[in-house]
């Protein structure tokens, strides 16, 4: 460890990473001798005592990214490898049946800044968003493609998906497509079918958003569809059909999902079909429209209306207006509901805490004049950990009511 670059931070990182923040801002970071960017360096305090192992970035705001904080590791090959072993025997605790299908690696969470790993059956689907992992991404594939093997899972295919704004803010380049493995032999598979809930999906690897579904919503729509027997249900953002289809395969009177990609929503047909559900239908439209509409029209169709839209806010400096939109959103499902009808109402937006979440939902109550009884106060599934000290990674809030 004596080899690598010593950097110092100031004392309020040191307190952050202390209490479990996996990063030091530009601003509070100090170097006599700059380290590679990319590389791992070794965080002190002002006063000389180790904090912290991590990768250094000198084009990046987020300047250090905590990889360790035993000044006894050493973070070569042997330590990925144990990393990698420790997340995925997680996985496989947690999730039991469900770990065909599953976040293998999350970032931060995990301990691999930047780095997610979804699992669809044979296929693993890879978001790289840092340059330190970015440098070491061929041993971290190979890695975990031999303990998986290890353990009696067989992969395919891997194709990575590291695309968008968190990559250019390291510095780095878009990159899509189908990797090689050294020591592997891969196909390029751009479609898996996988089943969740008891619900069969059409996976799209190669163009579907993120790393092809989201997979942090698996035990949300289950806990909705327990609810949805016997009801008429609104799926708004549908994307893939995911709530839709559970709470059609459960019983539900009629389901309509609608999004305003045509995309999403020949592909949410098409899963209807692989399942044979004849109970829903989806449909392209604006969310904001298509309730605004249903109010202003008088149509009250529905019993249980779902908002699982995508994130209103990227930054911290948008964060009221996402404020306000989550508020409005909320308010027009309100209005259109019956007395006894029921809410899921979701948020993925990092930086709209769920403090704030819940305060946006009070304040569309009081508005719609209704009381909300609630039901369940959920997350994401287990296999997106929250780690202790970093907020950002408790990003997806959901909550079940009831309208009284």
């Amino acid at each position: 460890m004596e080899d690598l670059v010593r950097i110092r931070l100031s004392p309020r990182a040191e307190k952050e990473i202390k209490n479990g923040f996996p990063w030091a801002y530009d601003t509070e970071v100090t170097a006599e001798r700059q380290p590679r960017d990319g590389d791992v360096c070794l965080a002190y305090s002002e006063k000389g005592r180790y904090i912290a192992s991590g990768f250094y970035n000198s084009a990046s705001k987020l300047r250090f990214r905590v990889v360790s904080v035993n000044a006894n590791d050493r973070i070569d090959e042997q330590f990925w490898r144990r990393r990698i072993r420790w997340a995925v025997d997680y996985r496989r605790r947690v999730m039991g049946d469900d770990f065909s299908c599953c976040r293998l690696i999350f970032g931060d969470a995990d301990g691999f800044p930047g780095l997610t790993v979804d699992r669809y059956e044979d296929v693993l689907s890879v978001e790289v968003n840092s340059l330190g992992i970015d440098r070491i991404k061929d041993t971290l594939y190979r890695l975990l493609l031999e303990y998986l093997s290890e353990t009696g899972v067989v992969i395919s295919s891997v194709r990575e998906r590291s695309e968008g704004r968190n990559r250019q803010l390291e510095g780095l380049d878009d990159y899509s497509g189908y990797v090689k493995v050294r020591g592997f032999e891969l196909i390029d598979k751009r479609e898996v079918f996988i089943t969740e809930n008891g619900i069969r999906y059409a996976v799209d690897v190669e163009q579907g958003q993120k790393t092809g579904y989201f997979l942090d919503q698996k035990y949300n729509r289950a806990a909705a569809a327990r609810i949805a027997k016997g009801l008429n249900v609104l799926d708004c953002c549908t994307h893939t059909g995911g709530f839709a289809l559970n709470c059609a395969a459960a019983g539900a009177m009629s389901v309509l999902g609608i999004d305003i990609s045509q995309a999403a929503v020949e592909q949410s047909t098409r899963n209807a079909e692989l399942n044979g559900l004849d109970n829903v239908s989806f449909e392209k439209h604006d969310v904001f429209d298509f309730l605004s509409d249903a109010l202003n029209t008088g149509r009250r169709d529905w019993d249980m209306i779902i908002l699982d839209p995508p994130a209103f806010t990227k930054s911290r400096a948008t964060v009221k207006n996402a404020d306000g939109a989550y508020e409005e959103l909320n308010l027009l499902a309100m209005r259109l509901l019956p007395r006894g009808g029921y809410l899921v109402t979701c948020s993925c937006s990092r930086f709209m805490t769920p403090d704030l979440f819940r305060k946006a939902i009070t304040r569309a109550a009081y508005r719609a004049r209704v009381s909300l009884r609630q039901i369940e106060r959920r997350g994401a599934s287990p296999d997106h950990p929250v780690l202790t000290g970093a907020p950002d990674t408790e990003y997806l809030k959901c909550y079940i009511y009831q309208i009284v």
